[in-house]
């Protein structure tokens, strides 16, 4: 599976703590973020991670043109809902992508461990059959 990864500024250290304890599961997958969320996520965990350009210079935009094309599969997008910067990736365009092209999103860790203890349980395998790249 194509999962992409994305952090606002004030969630990147709970999105690479997230990364290291899900890390077994993710390394079985293809992983895309924004520059700075994916550097920080393969420094501390070693995964192999196809980085985009950051968010402030257009990474989620590439992104959103991979989600636009069905070559994502699952979204795990950490936001600050009440402390966006200027500079920061604007999910309302990528959550509509999501939504457009049936691509299961998290915005936070609840959703983000649910969705990740399905994909291990192969609850999302059916995107692999819908869209088989």
């Amino acid at each position: 599976m194509q999962i992409a990864l994305i952090a606002h500024d004030s969630k990147k250290e709970l999105m690479v703590q997230f990364c290291i304890a899900y890390c077994g599961i993710l390394s079985r997958h293809d992983l895309c973020a924004t520059a700075t969320t994916g550097k920080l996520i393969a420094e501390a965990t070693g995964l192999k991670i196809q980085k985009y350009m950051s968010g402030a210079q257009g990474g989620d935009q590439q992104i959103a043109a991979r989600i636009g094309c069905d070559e994502i599969d699952l979204l795990l997008m950490f936001r600050d809902p009440i402390n966006r910067g200027e500079s920061e990736p604007n999910e309302i365009n990528l959550l509509r992508l999501c939504d457009v092209h049936n691509i299961p999103v998290a915005t936070n860790i609840a959703t983000a461990e649910v969705l990740i203890h399905g994909l291990e349980r192969g609850d999302l395998d059916w995107r692999s059959i819908g869209n088989p790249l």
